[in-house]
């Protein structure tokens, strides 16, 4: 890789990180969030929305960054790699295929930390389970993301 496409490469990954945390958190819809992990077509359709939405919004913030920073992207890098990106998050976010690859590799434990499910998990006076927003399941979910934004971005430097 040359010194301009290791620059190219940062400018979009950057767009990609920017547009993932904006798509994920602050487009997707409730319904989508609480949905996306359920078993039949309700869950796949819910799932694929937010996939969807989440790419419109990758693909604005490297629109952006291409035209400010005159970058220019071949159109079959950025399909393959916005291709890549959504087909994994979509796999990640029905929720069973993470959950079972946590397991596979032995993360079970550190997938449940923050849930009522896990040995340790947080609880109130009364000894009830404990409301937490940090949880394993979203530190694998979101780590598996940022690997897969970071393949895309090398597709779409390269």
């Amino acid at each position: 890789m040359t010194d301009p496409s290791a620059a190219v490469f940062a400018a979009v990954f950057v767009a990609l990180y920017v547009a993932h945390g904006v798509g994920d958190h602050w487009i997707q819809t409730h319904h989508q969030a609480c949905v996306k992990g359920s078993a039949g077509w309700t869950g796949r359709l819910a799932c694929a929305s937010h996939v969807a939405t989440l790419t419109l919004t990758k693909v604005l913030a490297l629109a952006t960054v291409s035209l400010v920073l005159d970058l220019r992207l071949a159109v079959p890098g950025l399909v393959v790699g916005l291709g890549l990106d959504a087909a994994t998050h979509y796999w990640a976010d029905r929720r069973s295929t993470l959950k079972a690859f946590a397991a596979r590799i032995g993360k079970s434990g550190y997938y449940e930390v923050g849930t009522a499910d896990h040995l340790s998990h947080p609880v109130t006076s009364d000894g009830s389970p404990a409301l937490t927003l940090g949880t394993g399941a979203f530190h694998l979910d979101q780590s598996w993301h940022l690997l897969w934004l970071g393949v895309a971005a090398l597709v779409i430097a390269a």
